[in-house]
């Protein structure tokens, strides 16, 4: 497998970078969104809307700078605490450029997904095709161009406005961008970005009403006949001969599984045998 160089990287991101170029330095806009604002497109390309960055290219800068408010508004729907989704979609250049229906909504609905999506782009695509940008706009370097090359060893950086509460760290390590590997699906994202998907990302906290007992088998019927074959892991939480299990922690196989229970809202709440279940996306104490 031949090795990729920085030259070929940024030959095959051109079009991002030139579109990440004018966002952080002749719009002025701050590198920590405009870097989510891209991770985010990159992400909606790899899914079902194709050269959505390629279209921005013959477009002014301010048409570009009204698109990137649509995504950060896109951006802010992924926190729970935002409930402003209107009518009519709220993305009216968006869905003018894609050339097919999106709306706000669609990022409440597939919430856990898209963070999980942007988190991988971000640290796989992004963290290697913008370094040279980012030093320019964070430290002073001599002006970097969008298609040519630069020394394939970086300084670790650090972005302000990470860590992030919703998507976490972004760090440039130092990188020989020698030592990768051309064929790497991350570099040239050409699948679906969850490379980097763990069971945290997939777990679900599950509680039960005190004095109706749950059993695992009843757990396991209500989520696979709705939801298909879809749990990877079920632990039933501690309880002794006299108490009743109160609650469970479950792995399910996909993060789309995780939206689908959740349909936008915070919990979700199942009735079997008289018995209530609530599900939630389980967060680790001292999560940010």
């Amino acid at each position: 497998m031949a090795p990729v160089s920085i030259e070929e990287l940024h030959t095959f991101h051109r079009i991002d970078r030139e579109v990440f170029f004018r966002l952080v330095i002749k719009l002025a806009r701050y590198p920590a969104q405009s870097l989510l604002v891209m991770a985010l497109w990159l992400w909606l390309e790899s899914i079902k809307y194709p050269k959505f960055i390629h279209k921005m290219v013959d477009l002014s800068d301010s048409m570009i700078d009204s698109i990137a408010n649509e995504a950060v508004a896109c951006l802010r729907c992924l926190n729970l605490e935002y409930n402003n989704t209107p009518d009519s979609g709220g993305l009216p250049l968006t869905t003018i450029l894609m050339q097919k229906k999106i709306s706000l909504q669609f990022f409440r609905q597939k919430r856990f997904t898209i963070i999980t999506g942007i988190k991988c782009v971000l640290n796989n695509i992004c963290a290697r095709i913008f370094t040279d940008i980012l030093q320019y706009v964070l430290k002073g370097s001599p002006s970097p161009s969008t298609s040519t090359s630069y020394p394939s060893h970086y300084r670790p950086m650090v972005v302000p406005g990470f860590p992030h509460p919703l998507f976490g760290t972004f760090t440039i390590p130092p990188l020989n961008f020698e030592e990768l590997d051309l064929l790497d699906p991350r570099i040239w994202i050409k699948m679906h970005p969850y490379d980097d998907t763990t069971d945290d990302d997939k777990t679900m906290f599950l509680t039960f009403s005190k004095g109706f007992p749950v059993t695992e088998e009843e757990v396991r019927h209500i989520f696979t006949s709705l939801y298909g074959d879809c749990i990877k892991i079920l632990n039933m939480g501690i309880g002794n001969i006299s108490e009743q299990v109160l609650f469970a922690t479950m792995v399910v196989n996909n993060i789309e599984t995780i939206d689908e229970i959740l349909n936008g809202n915070h919990v979700a709440k199942f009735r079997l045998n008289g018995k209530h279940i609530w599900a939630r996306k389980y967060e680790q104490r001292g999560h940010i």
